[in-house]
């Protein structure tokens, strides 16, 4: 009951989540949502996707660093240049100004002040229209003349570009040039842009020392990184994009092949055994089709081999099986005669005799009829007779028939069922053989411990859990008890007359109704048989009411 309740709780959880996962897969974010899911299946599955796009992202992040570090290199040059240049600039010029002031007669300050407009506007200061260098001529920091000149700049920077750091290397060494880098607002530029300030040291005749600085705006310098970023991002892109089509086309040489591969596995797997793989050329996938081929010819010659053999072992049983049936019944007869008799016999012995004949012939009637039925099986000549049963009244039959032995050995059964019907589409004769087989099997392994049989119920399926608490299973034992003839234990003792095929017919019997039946054990502490069925006749199962495992939930 608590099993079935938790089903049905889970079941109920699902529908709400379920419900909840569609209202959210509405609106913008259910697209988006969609869309990543779709972009995800197609990752996974795609190989050629992958790689197309590994490749490309790593195309990126190479050419990123390697522009980068070229873009670095190329505007240090252009800088170093643009100072260099400046810096022997600067020094011719200021040897013509200076030999302009030697030779001035200048003495007045207006006279002075005139000619420091003419030098610096006429010869100092760049011609044309747009000046590539402007100049400041102010007063040093470090002169003391009593005749103090008006300070003359050309061009749109004013003075503040000038630091007072620069003004004062220049007074502490006024026989060498200073450089500094700034940035500078020029009327032609959308903004600052990078400038060098070459300082340099005149003497003006009667006037002292006065600073001379000539200012080189970078325009031309950022143009043309400018440019070269640009250039960069359009090769990087069409690089990427280059290298994209490489991979695509070298992933196509190997992942079709591959694929192909692929589709001829599923091929061969679902029983077309003639498919085969293209080989062409003398190349590794070429070789790989080559292989593939030669392991899908062996494959088939010994699937044909096997099934040659196969359907030989099942002629041979189902045709001994029939042909034992007329003379068993003659010593089915006789035997009955002699058993019925065996109290007339004088010596005791021959009545035992007698009685032990009677059981041998049982056991080997029983084990006739499940060759029979396995060979049925194996031609494919079982069929279902279908009706709706409440399998709580069939496990309810099974345990009283098998009561007589579980007194006998000890091993009290209880049924745990539940107030929920258990009702399912299957065939009753074949569902209560399964049970018996299991309850059997419980009983006989139990070593005298208690038997449960645990009935659970949900919406798609039925399950019945037959529990005992004996010997259990070794690791690897689940997977062959319902090997055919395959028994745990080789020397022991059948005293209830197993024929060693009971749990391979009723693995075939669950697999007729598209149901499962699956072992459990743990040595010392028991084994589980879970027999699974869906309700509704046809149906396919997903999941199972009652947990297979004692640990499961």
């Amino acid at each position: 009951m608590s099993g079935s309740g938790a089903v049905r709780l889970r079941s109920v959880a699902g529908g709400g989540s379920a419900r909840g996962a569609r209202r959210s897969l509405g609106g913008p974010w259910g697209v988006v949502r969609r869309v990543l899911l779709g972009a995800r299946h197609r990752w996974r599955r795609s190989l050629r996707l992958r790689v197309v796009t590994t490749t490309m992202l790593l195309g990126v992040f190479a050419i990123t660093v390697l522009g980068s570090v070229l873009h670095a290199q190329i505007a240090n040059g252009l800088e170093r240049s643009r100072v260099s240049n400046a810096q022997y600039e600067a020094l011719a010029l200021t040897a013509q100004a200076q030999a302009q002031w030697l030779n001035s007669t200048s003495a007045s300050v207006d006279a002075l002040n005139q000619a420091a407009t003419d030098i610096v506007t006429r010869i100092l200061a760049a011609p044309g229209p747009d000046p590539r260098r402007f100049v400041v001529l102010t007063r040093s920091v470090s002169n003391d003349s009593d005749i103090v000149l008006a300070s003359v700049r050309t061009g749109a920077p004013d003075q503040s570009v000038v630091s007072p750091e620069l003004q004062q290397a220049l007074a502490d060494d006024p026989t060498h040039q200073h450089t500094q880098l700034t940035e500078v607002t020029v009327d032609r530029s959308d903004g600052p842009v990078p400038a060098v300030v070459v300082g340099t040291v005149v003497e003006v005749p009667n006037a002292g020392l006065y600073d001379l600085f000539f200012i080189y705006p970078m325009e031309q310098e950022v143009a043309t990184m400018a440019l070269i970023g640009r250039a960069f991002v359009v090769a990087g892109a069409t690089l990427t994009l280059l290298v994209g089509a490489v991979a695509w086309v070298v992933t196509r040489q190997v992942v079709t092949p591959v694929r192909r591969a692929g589709e001829v596995a599923q091929r061969l797997s679902s029983g077309r055994l003639n498919e085969r793989m293209p080989a062409k050329g003398e190349d590794d996938l070429a070789l790989l089709a080559t292989s593939f081929n030669n392991m899908a010819d062996s494959l088939q010659s010994q699937i044909r081999q096997l099934e040659g053999l196969s359907a030989v072992q099942q002629r041979f049983v189902s045709d001994v099986s029939h042909e034992l049936r007329t003379p068993l019944t003659t010593i089915r007869m006789a035997v009955d005669v002699i058993h019925g008799n065996r109290e007339e016999f004088v010596d005791a012995s021959v009545a035992r005799s007698a009685e032990l004949l009677a059981g041998e012939l049982d056991r080997f009637e029983e084990l006739l009829a499940d060759l029979l039925e396995i060979s049925r099986f194996d031609a494919g000549a079982a069929a279902l007779d279908v009706e709706a049963v409440d399998l709580r009244g069939t496990v309810e039959s099974v345990v009283a028939a098998a009561r007589p032995l579980a007194e006998k050995r000890g091993s009290p059964v209880s049924v745990l069922a539940g107030g929920v019907p258990a009702e399912a589409e299957v065939d009753e004769r074949r569902v209560a053989r399964i049970l018996r087989n299991l309850v059997v099997n419980a009983i006989e392994h139990g070593d005298g411990r208690p038997v449960d049989i645990h009935v659970g119920v949900d919406d798609d399926a039925v399950a019945v859990v037959v529990e005992d608490h004996g010997v259990g299973l070794r690791p690897g034992e689940a997977a062959n008890v319902f090997t055919r003839f395959w028994r745990a234990d080789p020397a022991r003792a059948r005293t209830t007359g197993g024929t060693g095929l009971g749990l391979s017919i009723s693995l075939e019997d669950a697999r007729l109704h598209n149901g499962w039946l699956q072992a459990w054990g743990e040595p010392g502490v028991g084994s589980r048989f879970r027999l699974t069925l869906p309700r509704r006749a046809g149906s396919t199962l997903h999941a199972s009411p009652l947990p297979l495992s004692p640990e499961d939930p």
